[in-house]
């Protein structure tokens, strides 16, 4: 028999539909899944977690890396630090922020060729969909695109614009061919405009610039173009903020179509009403809402409406969120915490499995709905549902251990993302991870923080272990 690791504990949850449980895992050499038990042996285990829960990997499909071109922003190296370190062993990249946008297969080309040497997760990254582009679509489905991501509102880059209606139908006719996922920013324009007479430093002001009917417009054309062309072009909406949308969203579902939807961490754990004024690492597109709203997202959640929930982690460099801490110069205009001008994304990847567990815990959240929701289901989402988001046989060993009753303060030396600007800091939470496993190897381990010798630096490996997920 081939060498086989073992990665045991006398708590480990293999998918949604199982229930917690000793076991050990038997990992080949290859880091695939060999073989399972449902016995707690820690004698010769690669890994014993004891009483640690022990789970998939997180499967974060909407991640802006930024690399190459912006990587002030952020990088993969430190992009792949801050998951690993929060048990996310997958994560999917978006097409924008990066110079040059991934709308060709050139572009592709030139992000898989910076990330080779940086990778401590696995990663992959969706297309893009601009005006004049949709015969690059299917030659980037097949060079390992996971689907397509659009703006129908003004995406904030010059390298990214938003496409109409007819240049979406065209893109559309092509993905058509491959069964082409497309994802949707569904905010539109709607005349609404922030109240040059209202203080910029408050984040009412921001607020009500984007009103839910901008996310209802745009969703009630979604779900149009996916009856349109269904069943051949699946669809998603990205970052779900507005739970007016939902009853359009419920109705399609209800019809068959092929749409699922998304929400963030922030969204279900962030209200409007809580929001300090000046404090513009809060502001991002579309925004967090109300108290009211936060609620009948969680119900989306727990129902099913809602398929999935990702971190949208979308950094910046402090200067461009016209923040407090940064004390650089200001643009024309704008004014220190300026809510209207700055940067709008939340910085977040790697903390969100603490976040969404000890408020989903309040509103009956289970462990298992945990897993169905980060792991399995964003698995799928990405076209990995053979591969990631559960433990089995076959699939690529890629585990979490954490502690689901352990206290966890977000602090900075917590953060791994490049710029530590979060609405998360000093936050405190339940949940800790302890170690990641990425196809079998130990990437991340709380236990070796501080060291630095020839196979642990400050927690993680030395040797990134992580792959690109491009054609299958």
């Amino acid at each position: 028999m081939a060498h086989e690791a073992a990665f045991t504990s006398r708590r480990v949850l293999l998918d949604s539909a199982a229930e917690v449980g000793p076991a050990t895992i038997y990992v080949d050499e290859a880091g695939r899944v060999a073989r399972i038990e449902r016995e707690y042996r820690p004698d010769g285990a690669a890994l014993d977690a004891g009483d640690r829960l022990l789970m998939p990997g997180i499967v974060d499909g909407h991640v802006h890396i930024n690399q190459p071109g912006r990587t002030q922003w952020e990088g993969v190296v430190t992009a792949s630090h801050a998951a690993a370190a929060g048990g996310v062993t997958t994560i999917i990249d978006m097409p924008l922020n990066c110079i040059p946008s991934t709308v060709t297969v050139d572009a592709y080309s030139q992000k898989r060729e910076s990330f080779k040497d940086g990778m401590w997760v696995d990663v992959g990254t969706w297309g893009g969909v601009v005006p004049g582009n949709a015969a690059d679509l299917v030659p980037m489905l097949e060079a390992g695109a996971r689907g397509f991501k659009c703006f129908l509102c003004d995406s904030g880059v010059a390298e990214f614009p938003p496409v109409n209606e007819d240049q979406l139908r065209a893109a559309m006719a092509e993905l058509k061919k491959k069964r082409g996922l497309l994802l949707f920013h569904a905010e539109m324009d709607t005349g609404a405009a922030a109240d040059a007479a209202s203080d910029p430093t408050e984040y009412s002001t921001f607020l009500h610039s984007r009103p839910p009917i901008m996310e209802v417009t745009a969703i009630d054309l979604v779900v149009k173009l996916c009856r349109e062309f269904a069943p051949h072009v699946p669809c998603h909406i990205v970052h779900l903020s507005a739970a007016d949308a939902l009853p359009a969203i419920r109705a399609a579902k209800a019809e068959g179509l092929p749409l699922t939807v998304e929400t963030c961490f922030h969204y279900l754990t962030i209200n409007a009403e809580d929001v300090p004024p000046r404090s513009t690492e809060y502001k991002c597109c579309p925004p967090i809402r109300s108290e009211s709203n936060r609620a009948r997202l969680w119900e989306a959640v727990l129902d099913g409406t809602i398929d999935i929930v990702v971190s949208d982690h979308s950094p910046c460099t402090p200067d461009l969120k016209l923040h407090p801490c940064c004390g650089g110069a200001l643009s024309a205009g704008a004014v220190e915490g300026d809510f209207v001008k700055a940067w709008g994304g939340i910085a977040s990847v790697g903390i969100g499995l603490p976040l969404l567990w000890t408020e989903g815990q309040k509103r009956g959240l289970r462990l298992q709905d945990v897993v169905r929701l980060i792991c399995e289901r964003t698995a799928a989402h990405s076209g990995l549902a053979g591969r990631k988001g559960r433990i089995a046989v076959g699939h690529d060993a890629d585990f979490v251990v954490w502690g689901p009753e352990e206290e966890n303060q977000i602090t900075v030396d917590k953060l791994h993302f490049r710029n530590k600007l979060t609405p998360y800091q000093e936050r405190v939470c339940t949940g800790l991870v302890q170690q990641t496993v990425v196809r079998g190897a130990v990437v991340y381990d709380a236990a070796k923080i501080g060291h630095d010798d020839g196979d642990w630096e400050s927690g993680f490996s030395r040797r990134p272990r992580g792959r690109w997920i491009g054609a299958e």
